[in-house]
């Protein structure tokens, strides 16, 4: 319930909000479990210092069943990957009558597939990287594309999956052959950008500031990176130009609306300022449920706006509903 019809409820049944039962729901099924796992618990724990009264719910194959029962008056989502990023538990949620927060279930299913998103967002006048689908049992001894490119799996999160192919010698039939290989046959090969990571956070209908990340001996933001302590530096504001941040601000913006998304979402880019294209800002993704670990990006670019992590999971709270 958002805005006008929460006020009603507030009226009408006397719930002040201080008083919602909040259900964070965290952990699931989804190879991002122990990140879910992390971000559910940084956020419970900042809703009950919120004085909400706050169960945190291990997601199984029987949530519906948990939730039929437990009535909350709002799902905090908090899970991460397939199930819980794709529109799955959304549409669980909207059955239930149970208001739920972030991005609704079209908006969650076109973020989680990567080359869907790309081609919503490119209509949308946002440029981004060639790229193709290819079913991984077919990639033989030819190279899908010129070197350098990248490998991820279409529906997947938290850097699983991802391989940057930079050598002839590196064919894919060699990447993938070891048979560890756990993210379906379906991936998306696209051009390499090389340059700064970025990224930018939109809440509401806000962008925040950009973000530049740096790794330290990791050749790309990869999942080490992004969840050990001291793997990554989140540089906020980045040291870019203001017409380089304005263009990253507008672009995010962009495709949080052009996605769909609602609450918080986070866009991704590459700044190419050292090659022949210099200049170039491409588009990479868009999370619609961003990472809440205390090593996540949205509350470090939050902070920088003045939003303390409590105020962050309070206002996602908040602007929980159904039909999203």
């Amino acid at each position: 319930m958002t805005g006008r019809a929460r006020q009603m409820l507030d009226r009408e049944d006397g719930i002040e909000m201080a008083d919602w039962h909040i259900a964070v729901l965290a952990g699931g099924f989804s190879t991002e479990r122990a990140v879910s796992l992390a971000s559910g618990e940084a956020c419970a724990a900042a809703l009950d210092e919120e004085g909400y009264r706050v169960s945190f719910v291990d997601v199984g194959q029987d949530i519906a069943d948990v939730l039929a029962r437990m009535r909350p008056d709002v799902a905090f989502n908090a899970l991460h990957g397939p199930f819980g990023e794709d529109g799955t538990i959304q549409g669980i949620l909207e059955y239930l009558g149970i208001a739920y927060t972030h991005s609704g279930v079209l908006a969650s299913a076109l973020a989680m597939n990567k080359e869907k998103a790309k081609k919503i967002v490119a209509l949308a006048g946002v440029p981004v990287a060639e790229s193709l689908v290819v079913d991984l049992r077919s990639i033989g001894a030819m190279h899908p594309m010129p070197i350098p490119y990248v490998v991820k799996p279409v529906n997947e999160g938290s850097s699983f999956g991802v391989i940057i192919v930079r050598e002839a010698s590196a064919l894919p039939a060699r990447i993938f052959g070891a048979g560890d290989w756990a993210f379906g046959n379906s991936v998306m090969v696209e051009r390499y950008v090389p340059g700064r990571e970025l990224t930018c956070a939109v809440i509401g209908d806000k962008a925040l500031d950009v973000c530049e990340i740096t790794t330290a001996g990791h050749a790309f933001y990869d999942h080490d990176s992004k969840y050990a302590p001291g793997g990554s530096e989140h540089v906020v504001p980045a040291r870019i130009p203001c017409d380089v941040a304005a263009r990253v601000k507008d672009m995010a913006l962009t495709a949080h609306r052009a996605i769909g998304c609602r609450g918080v979402s986070r866009s991704d880019f590459r700044y190419d300022d050292q090659t022949a294209n210099g200049g170039e800002i491409i588009w990479l993704e868009i999370n619609s449920q961003p990472g809440m670990t205390p090593t996540s990006l949205v509350p470090d670019i939050a902070a920088q706006a003045g939003m303390s992590f409590g105020n962050l999971v309070r206002w996602i709270a908040e602007d929980a509903s159904c039909l999203r």
